[in-house]
Protein backbone atom coordinates (compact mmCIF):
# COMPACT_ATOMS: atom_id res chain seq x y z
CA UNK A 1 0.00 0.00 0.00
CA UNK A 2 1.16 2.83 -0.93
CA UNK A 3 0.73 5.19 2.82
CA UNK A 4 0.98 8.46 0.79
CA UNK A 5 -1.92 8.01 -1.58
CA UNK A 6 -5.26 9.75 -0.85
CA UNK A 7 -7.77 7.38 1.45
CA UNK A 8 -10.08 6.75 -2.04
CA UNK A 9 -7.27 5.69 -3.77
CA UNK A 10 -5.92 3.32 -0.39
CA UNK A 11 -9.50 1.81 -0.42
CA UNK A 12 -10.47 1.81 -3.89
CA UNK A 13 -12.47 -1.74 -4.31
CA UNK A 14 -10.61 -4.43 -7.25
CA UNK A 15 -13.77 -6.40 -7.03
CA UNK A 16 -16.98 -5.71 -8.41
CA UNK A 17 -18.46 -7.68 -4.53
CA UNK A 18 -16.39 -4.45 -2.96
CA UNK A 19 -18.14 -1.54 -5.03
CA UNK A 20 -20.70 0.56 -3.46
CA UNK A 21 -23.35 1.23 -5.49
CA UNK A 22 -24.39 1.21 -9.13
CA UNK A 23 -26.45 -1.99 -8.51
CA UNK A 24 -28.03 -1.65 -11.94
CA UNK A 25 -25.18 -2.17 -13.75
CA UNK A 26 -22.58 -4.61 -11.33
CA UNK A 27 -25.47 -5.90 -9.28
CA UNK A 28 -26.25 -9.37 -9.48
CA UNK A 29 -27.26 -11.02 -12.80
CA UNK A 30 -27.08 -7.83 -14.41
CA UNK A 31 -25.54 -7.13 -18.06
CA UNK A 32 -22.15 -5.82 -17.53
CA UNK A 33 -20.94 -8.12 -14.43
CA UNK A 34 -22.17 -11.13 -16.73
CA UNK A 35 -20.11 -9.74 -19.45
CA UNK A 36 -17.82 -9.26 -16.97
CA UNK A 37 -17.67 -12.54 -15.27
CA UNK A 38 -17.67 -14.62 -18.43
CA UNK A 39 -14.81 -12.88 -19.51
CA UNK A 40 -16.40 -10.74 -22.86
CA UNK A 41 -16.52 -7.41 -22.55
CA UNK A 42 -16.96 -4.60 -25.05
CA UNK A 43 -16.24 -1.09 -25.56
CA UNK A 44 -17.75 1.21 -23.33
CA UNK A 45 -18.29 4.40 -22.07
CA UNK A 46 -19.24 5.32 -18.31
CA UNK A 47 -21.87 8.61 -17.97
CA UNK A 48 -21.94 10.11 -14.50
CA UNK A 49 -20.73 12.35 -11.79
CA UNK A 50 -17.53 12.48 -10.23
CA UNK A 51 -16.67 9.83 -7.60
CA UNK A 52 -19.40 7.21 -8.91
CA UNK A 53 -17.24 5.16 -9.43
CA UNK A 54 -16.19 5.17 -13.35
CA UNK A 55 -12.44 4.68 -12.93
CA UNK A 56 -12.70 1.86 -10.29
CA UNK A 57 -15.32 -0.07 -12.41
CA UNK A 58 -13.02 0.06 -15.62
CA UNK A 59 -9.83 -1.19 -12.99
CA UNK A 60 -12.15 -3.78 -11.73
CA UNK A 61 -12.43 -4.95 -15.59
CA UNK A 62 -8.62 -5.34 -16.14
CA UNK A 63 -8.46 -6.81 -12.59
CA UNK A 64 -10.90 -9.63 -13.13
CA UNK A 65 -9.82 -9.99 -16.69
CA UNK A 66 -6.26 -9.84 -16.25
CA UNK A 67 -5.74 -8.22 -19.68
CA UNK A 68 -3.52 -5.64 -20.50
CA UNK A 69 -4.40 -2.23 -19.64
CA UNK A 70 -3.87 1.21 -20.66
CA UNK A 71 -4.91 4.09 -19.16
CA UNK A 72 -4.63 7.66 -20.58
CA UNK A 73 -6.25 11.00 -19.29
CA UNK A 74 -7.97 13.23 -21.74
CA UNK A 75 -7.02 16.24 -19.68
CA UNK A 76 -2.96 15.61 -21.13
CA UNK A 77 -2.68 12.71 -23.97
CA UNK A 78 -2.41 13.29 -27.07
CA UNK A 79 -3.09 11.64 -30.56
CA UNK A 80 0.13 10.58 -30.01
CA UNK A 81 -0.26 8.63 -27.06
CA UNK A 82 -3.24 7.27 -28.12
CA UNK A 83 -1.34 5.97 -31.62
CA UNK A 84 1.27 4.73 -29.44
CA UNK A 85 -0.81 2.39 -26.93
CA UNK A 86 -2.30 1.21 -30.39
CA UNK A 87 0.73 -0.21 -31.47
CA UNK A 88 1.75 -2.03 -28.00
CA UNK A 89 -2.39 -3.29 -27.99
CA UNK A 90 -1.47 -5.08 -31.72
CA UNK A 91 1.02 -6.93 -30.01
CA UNK A 92 -0.96 -7.80 -27.23
CA UNK A 93 -4.18 -9.43 -27.39
CA UNK A 94 -7.16 -8.32 -25.60
CA UNK A 95 -5.92 -5.00 -24.78
CA UNK A 96 -8.55 -2.50 -22.72
CA UNK A 97 -7.78 1.15 -23.15
CA UNK A 98 -9.30 3.39 -20.37
CA UNK A 99 -9.63 7.06 -21.11
CA UNK A 100 -10.96 9.45 -18.54
CA UNK A 101 -12.48 12.39 -19.13
CA UNK A 102 -13.16 11.10 -22.52
CA UNK A 103 -15.19 14.26 -23.45
CA UNK A 104 -12.45 16.02 -23.72
CA UNK A 105 -10.81 14.80 -26.59
CA UNK A 106 -11.18 16.53 -29.91
CA UNK A 107 -12.32 15.28 -32.83
CA UNK A 108 -9.37 14.04 -34.42
CA UNK A 109 -8.12 12.35 -30.79
CA UNK A 110 -11.46 10.43 -30.62
CA UNK A 111 -11.15 9.80 -34.43
CA UNK A 112 -7.69 8.22 -33.48
CA UNK A 113 -9.64 5.54 -31.57
CA UNK A 114 -11.94 4.46 -34.63
CA UNK A 115 -10.52 1.80 -36.11
CA UNK A 116 -8.71 0.09 -33.35
CA UNK A 117 -11.98 0.11 -31.85
CA UNK A 118 -14.09 -1.15 -34.81
CA UNK A 119 -11.42 -4.00 -35.56
CA UNK A 120 -11.14 -5.24 -31.95
CA UNK A 121 -7.41 -3.73 -31.20
CA UNK A 122 -8.22 -2.37 -28.74
CA UNK A 123 -11.31 -2.42 -26.05
CA UNK A 124 -11.90 0.68 -25.11
CA UNK A 125 -13.21 2.16 -21.92
CA UNK A 126 -14.18 5.73 -21.75
CA UNK A 127 -15.13 7.75 -18.71
CA UNK A 128 -17.04 10.94 -18.71
CA UNK A 129 -19.39 13.45 -16.66
CA UNK A 130 -21.13 15.09 -19.67
CA UNK A 131 -23.66 13.61 -22.27
CA UNK A 132 -21.82 11.63 -24.52
CA UNK A 133 -24.45 12.25 -27.08
CA UNK A 134 -23.12 15.70 -27.14
CA UNK A 135 -19.85 15.35 -26.65
CA UNK A 136 -18.34 11.76 -28.49
CA UNK A 137 -18.35 12.01 -32.09
CA UNK A 138 -21.41 10.21 -33.64
CA UNK A 139 -19.04 7.44 -35.04
CA UNK A 140 -17.42 6.34 -31.83
CA UNK A 141 -20.15 6.62 -30.10
CA UNK A 142 -22.31 4.00 -32.17
CA UNK A 143 -18.97 1.73 -31.84
CA UNK A 144 -19.85 1.70 -27.54
CA UNK A 145 -21.98 0.99 -25.12
CA UNK A 146 -23.06 4.16 -23.06
CA UNK A 147 -23.67 2.82 -19.33
CA UNK A 148 -24.95 5.41 -17.05
CA UNK A 149 -23.74 5.85 -13.82
CA UNK A 150 -26.22 7.17 -10.94
CA UNK A 151 -24.80 9.72 -7.78
CA UNK A 152 -24.19 7.53 -4.76
CA UNK A 153 -27.04 7.78 -2.18
CA UNK A 154 -27.02 8.11 1.24
CA UNK A 155 -26.80 4.43 2.15
CA UNK A 156 -24.23 3.72 -0.24
CA UNK A 157 -21.80 7.03 1.15
CA UNK A 158 -22.49 5.81 5.03
CA UNK A 159 -21.46 2.26 3.73
CA UNK A 160 -18.12 3.39 2.16
CA UNK A 161 -17.08 5.18 4.67
CA UNK A 162 -17.45 2.20 7.61
CA UNK A 163 -15.66 0.33 5.17
CA UNK A 164 -13.00 2.55 5.00
CA UNK A 165 -12.68 3.18 8.70
CA UNK A 166 -12.63 -0.53 9.35
CA UNK A 167 -10.04 -1.70 6.31
CA UNK A 168 -7.44 0.96 5.70
CA UNK A 169 -4.70 0.51 7.20
CA UNK A 170 -4.64 3.84 8.57
CA UNK A 171 -7.74 4.67 9.93
CA UNK A 172 -8.54 1.40 11.36
CA UNK A 173 -5.63 2.32 13.68
CA UNK A 174 -7.48 5.54 15.08
CA UNK A 175 -10.66 4.97 17.23
CA UNK A 176 -13.25 6.65 15.14
CA UNK A 177 -16.82 6.82 16.21
CA UNK A 178 -18.77 8.14 13.02
CA UNK A 179 -21.65 9.36 15.28
CA UNK A 180 -23.31 11.74 12.02
CA UNK A 181 -22.66 11.91 8.97
CA UNK A 182 -25.04 15.09 7.03
CA UNK A 183 -22.32 17.49 7.15
CA UNK A 184 -19.86 14.45 5.52
CA UNK A 185 -22.45 14.11 3.03
CA UNK A 186 -24.14 17.32 1.73
CA UNK A 187 -20.62 18.77 1.72
CA UNK A 188 -19.64 15.56 -0.87
CA UNK A 189 -22.54 15.96 -2.62
CA UNK A 190 -23.08 12.61 -3.93
CA UNK A 191 -18.95 12.60 -4.68
CA UNK A 192 -17.10 9.29 -3.12
CA UNK A 193 -14.11 10.11 -3.75
CA UNK A 194 -14.57 13.56 -2.45
CA UNK A 195 -16.33 12.50 0.62
CA UNK A 196 -13.45 9.54 1.57
CA UNK A 197 -10.80 12.63 0.60
CA UNK A 198 -12.99 15.02 3.45
CA UNK A 199 -12.86 11.93 6.03
CA UNK A 200 -9.67 11.59 5.98
CA UNK A 201 -8.75 14.79 6.76
CA UNK A 202 -11.15 14.81 9.56
CA UNK A 203 -9.61 11.75 11.00
CA UNK A 204 -5.93 13.44 10.74
CA UNK A 205 -7.10 16.59 12.18
CA UNK A 206 -8.64 14.71 15.20
CA UNK A 207 -5.48 12.38 16.59
CA UNK A 208 -5.88 8.86 17.29
CA UNK A 209 -9.41 9.06 19.38
CA UNK A 210 -12.29 10.83 16.76
CA UNK A 211 -16.27 12.05 17.32
CA UNK A 212 -17.12 12.93 14.14
CA UNK A 213 -20.54 15.35 14.51
CA UNK A 214 -21.86 17.22 12.02
CA UNK A 215 -20.48 20.45 13.72
CA UNK A 216 -16.89 19.36 14.24
CA UNK A 217 -17.13 18.73 10.09
CA UNK A 218 -18.09 22.06 9.46
CA UNK A 219 -15.48 23.62 11.78
CA UNK A 220 -12.66 21.42 10.09
CA UNK A 221 -14.09 22.34 6.33
CA UNK A 222 -13.98 26.00 7.76
CA UNK A 223 -16.25 27.11 4.92
CA UNK A 224 -20.53 26.90 4.76
CA UNK A 225 -21.40 25.05 2.32
CA UNK A 226 -24.45 25.72 0.41
CA UNK A 227 -26.77 22.51 0.35
CA UNK A 228 -28.03 21.36 -3.30
CA UNK A 229 -27.90 17.73 -4.04
CA UNK A 230 -27.38 17.64 -8.02
CA UNK A 231 -28.73 14.30 -7.75
CA UNK A 232 -32.12 14.18 -6.24
CA UNK A 233 -35.19 16.56 -5.85
CA UNK A 234 -33.84 19.70 -5.04
CA UNK A 235 -31.61 20.38 -8.41
CA UNK A 236 -34.91 20.14 -10.45
CA UNK A 237 -36.65 22.15 -8.06
CA UNK A 238 -33.26 24.60 -8.32
CA UNK A 239 -33.36 24.82 -12.08
CA UNK A 240 -37.39 24.94 -12.07
CA UNK A 241 -36.97 28.04 -10.42
CA UNK A 242 -34.01 29.64 -12.00
CA UNK A 243 -36.41 28.88 -15.58
CA UNK A 244 -39.70 30.41 -13.97
CA UNK A 245 -37.48 33.23 -12.50
CA UNK A 246 -36.03 34.39 -16.00
CA UNK A 247 -39.38 33.45 -17.89
CA UNK A 248 -41.17 35.59 -15.24
CA UNK A 249 -39.16 38.24 -16.17
CA UNK A 250 -37.55 38.74 -12.11
CA UNK A 251 -33.58 39.04 -13.22
CA UNK A 252 -33.10 39.03 -8.97
CA UNK A 253 -34.63 35.85 -8.30
CA UNK A 254 -32.90 34.31 -11.32
CA UNK A 255 -29.84 35.55 -10.05
CA UNK A 256 -30.54 34.13 -6.58
CA UNK A 257 -31.39 30.26 -8.09
CA UNK A 258 -28.11 30.81 -10.35
CA UNK A 259 -25.45 31.89 -7.40
CA UNK A 260 -27.67 28.51 -5.62
CA UNK A 261 -26.60 26.12 -8.52
CA UNK A 262 -23.20 27.95 -8.91
CA UNK A 263 -22.39 27.04 -5.04
CA UNK A 264 -23.54 23.81 -5.23
CA UNK A 265 -21.58 22.80 -7.70
CA UNK A 266 -23.20 22.25 -10.63
CA UNK A 267 -22.20 21.37 -13.83
CA UNK A 268 -21.65 24.77 -15.93
CA UNK A 269 -22.57 23.14 -19.34
CA UNK A 270 -25.83 22.57 -17.82
CA UNK A 271 -26.64 25.64 -16.67
CA UNK A 272 -25.84 27.24 -19.99
CA UNK A 273 -27.64 24.27 -21.94
CA UNK A 274 -31.24 25.08 -19.86
CA UNK A 275 -30.75 29.18 -21.31
CA UNK A 276 -30.10 28.35 -24.81
CA UNK A 277 -33.35 26.24 -24.60
CA UNK A 278 -35.06 29.04 -22.99
CA UNK A 279 -34.38 31.61 -25.32
CA UNK A 280 -35.83 29.99 -27.92
CA UNK A 281 -38.86 28.58 -25.46
CA UNK A 282 -39.63 31.58 -23.97
CA UNK A 283 -37.75 34.61 -25.70
CA UNK A 284 -37.79 33.61 -29.29
CA UNK A 285 -38.97 36.21 -31.66
CA UNK A 286 -40.25 38.71 -29.33
CA UNK A 287 -36.23 39.57 -29.07
CA UNK A 288 -34.24 37.43 -31.69
CA UNK A 289 -30.88 38.27 -30.10
CA UNK A 290 -31.28 36.62 -27.13
CA UNK A 291 -30.59 32.80 -28.81
CA UNK A 292 -27.37 34.71 -29.74
CA UNK A 293 -26.68 35.83 -26.74
CA UNK A 294 -27.11 32.42 -24.78
CA UNK A 295 -25.40 30.29 -27.72
CA UNK A 296 -22.45 32.62 -27.46
CA UNK A 297 -22.88 32.72 -23.62
CA UNK A 298 -22.82 28.42 -24.37
CA UNK A 299 -19.53 28.68 -26.18
CA UNK A 300 -17.76 31.07 -23.46
CA UNK A 301 -17.96 29.12 -20.39
CA UNK A 302 -16.98 26.03 -22.22
CA UNK A 303 -13.54 28.00 -22.99
CA UNK A 304 -13.21 29.79 -19.45
CA UNK A 305 -15.12 27.55 -16.94
CA UNK A 306 -15.48 28.34 -13.29
CA UNK A 307 -14.74 30.76 -11.28
CA UNK A 308 -15.22 33.34 -14.54
CA UNK A 309 -17.71 31.60 -16.01
CA UNK A 310 -20.22 33.02 -13.44
CA UNK A 311 -20.12 36.40 -14.84
CA UNK A 312 -20.91 34.84 -18.05
CA UNK A 313 -23.64 33.06 -16.85
CA UNK A 314 -25.00 36.07 -14.81
CA UNK A 315 -24.59 38.58 -17.98
CA UNK A 316 -26.89 35.98 -19.74
CA UNK A 317 -29.48 35.09 -17.48
CA UNK A 318 -30.12 38.95 -16.43
CA UNK A 319 -30.44 39.70 -20.17
CA UNK A 320 -33.02 36.82 -21.08
CA UNK A 321 -35.04 38.16 -17.90
CA UNK A 322 -34.85 41.68 -18.99
CA UNK A 323 -36.07 40.43 -22.69
CA UNK A 324 -39.49 40.81 -23.66
CA UNK A 325 -41.19 37.11 -23.97
CA UNK A 326 -42.75 35.15 -26.44
CA UNK A 327 -44.19 31.63 -26.49
CA UNK A 328 -44.76 31.81 -29.87
CA UNK A 329 -42.73 29.54 -32.09
CA UNK A 330 -43.11 26.69 -29.33
CA UNK A 331 -46.82 26.98 -29.57
CA UNK A 332 -46.50 26.66 -33.17
CA UNK A 333 -44.46 23.80 -33.57
CA UNK A 334 -46.42 21.85 -31.09
CA UNK A 335 -49.69 22.76 -32.71
CA UNK A 336 -47.93 21.82 -36.74
CA UNK A 337 -46.95 18.47 -34.66
CA UNK A 338 -50.36 18.12 -33.42
CA UNK A 339 -51.47 18.20 -37.10
CA UNK A 340 -49.50 15.49 -38.28
CA UNK A 341 -50.22 12.93 -35.82
CA UNK A 342 -53.82 13.91 -36.34
CA UNK A 343 -53.99 13.34 -40.00
CA UNK A 344 -50.70 11.66 -40.80
CA UNK A 345 -48.37 11.72 -43.97
CA UNK A 346 -50.88 14.23 -46.20
CA UNK A 347 -49.72 14.56 -49.68
CA UNK A 348 -47.52 18.26 -50.82
CA UNK A 349 -49.59 19.96 -53.09
CA UNK A 350 -48.55 19.41 -56.53
CA UNK A 351 -48.03 23.06 -57.61
CA UNK A 352 -45.08 23.25 -55.04
CA UNK A 353 -43.38 19.92 -55.62
CA UNK A 354 -40.54 19.75 -57.54
CA UNK A 355 -40.36 18.70 -60.90
CA UNK A 356 -36.61 17.68 -62.38
CA UNK A 357 -37.86 15.18 -65.24
CA UNK A 358 -40.68 15.72 -68.29
CA UNK A 359 -42.71 12.90 -66.78
CA UNK A 360 -43.15 14.77 -63.47
CA UNK A 361 -44.19 17.72 -65.36
CA UNK A 362 -46.44 16.12 -67.55
CA UNK A 363 -48.11 14.70 -64.40
CA UNK A 364 -48.49 18.32 -62.80
CA UNK A 365 -45.68 18.57 -60.55
CA UNK A 366 -44.79 22.12 -60.41
CA UNK A 367 -47.63 23.60 -62.37
CA UNK A 368 -49.17 27.19 -61.41
CA UNK A 369 -46.61 27.67 -59.07
CA UNK A 370 -46.10 31.32 -58.21
CA UNK A 371 -42.81 32.65 -57.86
CA UNK A 372 -43.17 34.87 -54.79
CA UNK A 373 -40.36 37.48 -55.61
CA UNK A 374 -42.32 38.12 -58.75
CA UNK A 375 -45.39 39.71 -57.16
CA UNK A 376 -45.32 42.65 -54.95
CA UNK A 377 -43.87 42.77 -51.70
CA UNK A 378 -42.16 39.38 -52.83
CA UNK A 379 -45.49 37.79 -51.34
CA UNK A 380 -47.95 35.41 -53.16
CA UNK A 381 -51.20 34.47 -51.41
CA UNK A 382 -51.13 31.08 -52.99
CA UNK A 383 -51.93 28.11 -50.51
CA UNK A 384 -49.22 25.92 -49.25
CA UNK A 385 -50.69 23.52 -47.01
CA UNK A 386 -52.11 20.07 -48.01
CA UNK A 387 -55.82 20.81 -48.85
CA UNK A 388 -57.17 18.98 -45.83
CA UNK A 389 -55.84 21.08 -43.61
CA UNK A 390 -55.69 24.26 -45.81
CA UNK A 391 -55.83 27.81 -44.09
CA UNK A 392 -54.79 26.38 -40.35
CA UNK A 393 -52.86 28.91 -38.47
CA UNK A 394 -50.28 27.42 -36.45
CA UNK A 395 -48.06 30.56 -35.79
CA UNK A 396 -49.95 33.91 -33.88
CA UNK A 397 -47.47 36.81 -34.86
CA UNK A 398 -49.51 38.54 -32.35
CA UNK A 399 -47.60 36.45 -29.62
CA UNK A 400 -44.58 38.63 -31.21
CA UNK A 401 -45.21 42.17 -29.54
CA UNK A 402 -43.06 44.88 -30.57
CA UNK A 403 -39.74 44.29 -28.23
CA UNK A 404 -39.79 48.03 -27.08
CA UNK A 405 -43.43 48.36 -25.73
CA UNK A 406 -42.41 45.17 -24.22
CA UNK A 407 -39.60 46.57 -22.51
CA UNK A 408 -41.77 49.31 -21.16
CA UNK A 409 -44.19 47.40 -19.49
CA UNK A 410 -41.39 45.28 -17.97
CA UNK A 411 -40.64 48.49 -16.40
CA UNK A 412 -43.24 49.21 -15.37
CA UNK A 413 -43.32 45.89 -13.34
CA UNK A 414 -39.90 46.38 -12.05
CA UNK A 415 -40.79 50.01 -11.16
CA UNK A 416 -43.41 49.11 -9.03
CA UNK A 417 -41.83 45.43 -7.63
CA UNK A 418 -38.48 47.32 -6.74
CA UNK A 419 -38.41 50.53 -7.08
CA UNK A 420 -36.57 51.55 -9.66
Amino acid sequence: MNRHAPLAERVRPVTLDELMGQEHLVGKGSILRTAIEHGRIHSMLFWGPPGTGKTTIANIIAHTLHVPYFQLSAISAGVKDVREIIEQARQQPGAVLFIDEIHRFNKGQQDALLGAVEKGIITLIGATTENPSFEVNSALLSRCQVYVLRPLDEKDLVQLMRHALAKDELLSQKKVELKETAALINISGGDGRKLLNLLEIVCEAAGNEVVITDAFVMDIAQKRIALYDKGGEQHYDIISAFIKSVRGSDPNAALYWLARMIEGGEDVKFIARRLVILASEDIGNANPTALVMANASFDAVNKIGFPEANIILSQCTTYLASSPKSNAAVAAINEALMAVRKFGDLPVPLHIRNAPTKLMKNMGYGKNYEYSHSYDNSFSPQEYLPKEIAGTRFFDPGKNAREEELRKFLRGLWKEKYGY
